[in-house]
């Protein structure tokens, strides 16, 4: 976490560093309230787990909430297009130009994005983020932010964690020049790769993590079926990512089924030190963002610190699965 360039974003503003993330005697903590507020996102919500639980679908939403909020129809260049927002998917190689244009027309069917031809040139199509897409996204960051609360010395959080519209579109226009690193804040944490180029990946590692949190032998007893009624993915699918897990030496499967599944301290680290990068990333991007207000340079930002944009964006190869289409 020590590229200049990624620093050099932060501007002087004040945040929390990496290694005092990570170090911090609450992450413990932290890493709880932030996996119990990321699966309250999805679970049990068989659409949102479906529409968004790929590696190659949830970047292309996630990209277009961020473009969408820094779009100026006054400058052609920020114009969130179909051919913009592939070009952008390219720094994370996870989606095919292909697969993109199909991921856009779900999110345009499930009333995610619209399109309009642009006044200015009848001939180009411009994407907006409905409402509904960005309460979804006011959601996934107050979940995201939840453990900066627990950890940050620096001042709350308070409009994220109550969803603010302002605020949001505030930060999200900020964190527009965030994206090219956000590959690179994931290989500090490589292991959790494993579960990342799975759909349903990220759910499943959360889910142990809960269930291991509230054991004192970090122990979860999880069934392969009950995941895969959660998040709308299959049993067999499940086992197979905890197998490689395990081939990893990030888990031991003591029992059938995920009746016992031991989370071993190589998780437990890599887990921590992935989500010290996303606190960072967001910290940073709230830090400017409302220095930017107080400057006067974006009034939509209320005057207090909060925070935005984390991201689990890596250049991998999304695998699909039939459960999850």
């Amino acid at each position: 976490m020590d590229d200049p360039d990624f620093l050099r974003l932060a501007q002087g503003t004040p945040h929390l560093s990496y290694d005092e993330m990570v170090r911090h005697p609450r992450m413990a903590e932290a890493r709880k309230l932030y996996v119990s507020r990321f699966l309250a996102l999805y679970d049990r919500d068989a659409f949102m787990a479906r529409l968004l639980i790929e590696t190659g679908r949830f970047l292309v939403y996630h990209v277009a909430v961020i473009l969408g909020a820094a779009q100026d129809p006054a400058r052609r260049e920020t114009w969130l297009t179909v051919g913009r927002l592939k070009k952008t998917m390219a720094m994370f190689g996870a989606a095919t130009d292909r697969h993109i244009d199909q991921i856009v027309g779900r999110l345009c069917a499930v009333g995610f994005l619209t399109s309009h031809a642009a006044e200015q040139d009848r001939r180009v199509r411009i994407l907006n983020p409905t409402e509904k897409m960005l309460a979804h996204d006011r959601a996934w960051l107050a979940a995201h932010y939840a453990p900066l609360t627990v950890v940050s010395r620096f001042g709350d959080y308070e409009p994220v964690m109550r969803e603010d519209p302002a605020y949001q579109l505030g930060n999200r226009k900020v964190a527009v020049d965030f994206l090219p690193f956000s590959g690179k804040l994931l290989a500090v944490a490589p292991e959790l790769l494993l579960f990342f180029k799975h759909a349903g990946g990220h759910m499943v590692s959360a889910s142990l993590l809960h269930a291991a949190m509230a054991t004192p032998d970090t122990h979860a007893a999880v069934p392969y079926a009950e995941i895969g009624d959660r998040f709308g993915i299959s049993r067999t699918h499940v086992r197979t990512i905890l197998i490689e897990a395990q081939d990893a030496g990030l888990v031991c499967l003591d029992g059938r089924g995920g009746h016992r599944v031991q989370i071993l301290p190589a998780l437990l680290t890599s887990y921590d030190r992935g989500l010290a990068a996303g606190m960072l990333s967001h910290d940073m991007v709230h830090a400017l963002a409302t220095r930017r207000c107080a400057q006067g340079g974006d009034q939509s930002l209320p005057l207090r610190r909060s925070a935005i944009e984390p991201d689990a964006a890596f250049r991998i190869r999304s695998r699909s699965n039939s459960a999850a289409r």
